[in-house]
């Protein structure tokens, strides 16, 4: 039911502000960007070539830097160019080029860095870009729960519940002791953990479909649903390695300078969830057993971040490269050998596994559908600029420090979009530079959280949910957590 007015107020406040802006600021195209906007793939991969005068080589270097942000990279022997970006378009040396490559466009540095602020596509495109994730998604899907399956039948799955059942079943109290769900949720936990956000999401709905199993009211979230889906909506991730790349793309000066805030702050976030579920559920929190884990995954963290504070940025991105890919190769390896040993039918039980997921993908695209449709409204109309300008008179009225404000957008953006985060914050960046205070800010506040609505839709749409109960306000109220956190670190580590 909080879903369902969530839903209805977004889209009611979206033509009206966007009738505001049609009959009162006499924007007569803005209906026509609501419902049929186009705007361009933010990360889509554009392959292109250059061509300048000696002299505008320092500018052809920025631009590159600039451009890989947002999905434009170089081309090179394995990829052909499909655009030319020059200073000197009637050149002989240009002519020549378009002749061996005639499928090439050309375009000045303005021209195409003016594409890199994207805008919302509108209410049709938006429709088609749901069905496009769902797509991708049926690949990922069938992949991974065709391994689940397999290591349920190996009995890898109860074994990893065993190990962290003393946790869980605190964490969890309705859960009967060594149900597979535990492993699922610890497989979900672990993925989001190091940021494989393929295999997070396959993890999770195959742990919200095992909870569902033992769930009495089939369209009433449980109390065991609720608790995973907050700390899965809080983030929690080890290494940024996007922000990072976003931020050294910008040429910023130290782009990992941000890594410590970011992980203290999605941690935060994440014992913030913990707490309010718990109030909510009375689960005790000071149990011997949970205060152990908590510490003991703190001290983790903690080593995590002097080792890796001690590295430079181009370490820790291969560590972390290393570390993410290595582990979903390890459980492949694990998985697989572990069937072999129990004399499973391997590629049967992946069968059986992959169907699962191609159903599931499907499943969830009328949720897709309904959710993103929403945001595209709320954002096409304008009302995220409605509501920054007013949040910064509001504090500019109450004499306080208004550089964080310029840093929210992502933070608005992050709980209904992560693409239009990510994009926003590129976008601050770019406007504010990446060492600018907002600029910084915007990279710890997309760094802590994640996006609390698409989650609602895919995991809680994936299980046939319709009463998601006090979940939203819990996740939101994590997420305000986080926002609050990353903005006190902001402060803290960069004045």
């Amino acid at each position: 039911m909080a879903l369902s007015r969530i839903w209805s107020a977004f889209i009611l406040i979206a033509i009206i502000v966007a009738s505001w802006k049609c009959f009162i600021k006499n924007d007569e195209a803005i209906f026509s960007r609501m419902v049929t906007g186009k705007a361009d793939d933010a990360y889509k991969t554009v392959r292109y070539s250059v061509i300048v005068p000696n002299a505008d080589v320092k500018i052809a270097e920025e631009f590159s830097k600039d451009a890989s942000a947002f999905g434009y990279l170089a081309s090179d022997s394995q990829h052909y160019p499909e655009l030319l970006v020059t200073s000197t378009p009637s050149s002989e040396e240009v002519k020549q080029f378009i002749q061996k490559n005639p499928w090439v466009k050309v375009a000045g540095f303005e021209t195409v860095r003016s594409g890199f602020t994207r805008k919302a596509d509108g209410i049709i495109e938006t429709c088609g870009s749901a069905v496009n994730i769902s797509i991708r998604l049926i690949g990922i899907m069938a992949l991974f729960m065709g391994l689940m399956s397999i290591a349920e039948k190996a009995g890898g799955i109860r074994l990893l519940s065993k190990i962290i059942g003393p946790f869980f079943s605190r964490l969890f109290p309705e859960l009967p002791k060594g149900h597979p769900a535990m492993g699922h949720m610890m497989m979900n936990f672990s993925a989001n953990l190091l940021g494989l956000d393929n295999a997070a999401t396959p993890f999770g709905i195959k742990a919200m479909e095992s909870l569902q199993e033992i769930n009495p009211d089939k369209e009433r979230a449980s109390n065991a649903q609720i608790m995973f889906l907050c700390l899965h909506a809080s983030g929690l991730t080890l290494i940024p390695v996007s922000i990072i790349a976003a931020r050294a793309a910008l040429n910023a000066e130290s782009p990992t300078d941000i890594f410590v805030p970011c992980l203290i702050a999605t941690f935060v976030a994440t014992i913030a969830a913990m707490t309010i579920v718990s109030f909510k559920q009375k689960i005790n929190l000071l149990q011997p057993v949970i205060l152990a884990w908590i510490l003991g995954i703190s001290t983790l963290i903690a080593a995590m971040v002097f080792y890796l504070t001690m590295l430079e940025m181009q370490e820790v991105q291969s560590f972390s490269s290393v570390l993410s890919n290595g582990i979903i190769l390890l459980i492949f390896l694990l998985i697989i050998t572990g069937a072999v040993y129990k004399k499973i039918n391997v590629f049967d039980s992946f069968i059986e596994g992959a169907k699962g997921g191609f159903e599931t993908a499907i499943r969830i695209l009328p949720y897709l559908v309904g959710i993103l449709v929403a945001i595209s409204m709320l954002r096409t109309s304008g009302t995220f600029d409605a509501v920054i300008t007013g949040m910064k008179s509001f504090f500019g009225f109450l004499g306080a420090d208004t550089r964080f404000v310029d840093g929210l957008p992502t933070a608005l953006i992050k709980p209904l979009s992560g693409s239009g985060a990510r994009g926003m914050m590129i976008d601050t960046m770019k406007t504010f530079t990446p060492d600018s205070f907002a600029g910084r800010l915007a990279c710890i506040l997309q760094g802590s959280s994640d996006t609390t609505f698409y989650v609602i839709a895919v995991y809680f749409g994936a299980v046939g949910i319709k009463n998601t109960r006090y979940s939203i306000g819990a996740m939101l109220l994590a997420d305000l957590v986080g926002i609050v956190t990353a903005i006190l670190l902001c402060y803290m580590f960069f004045g």
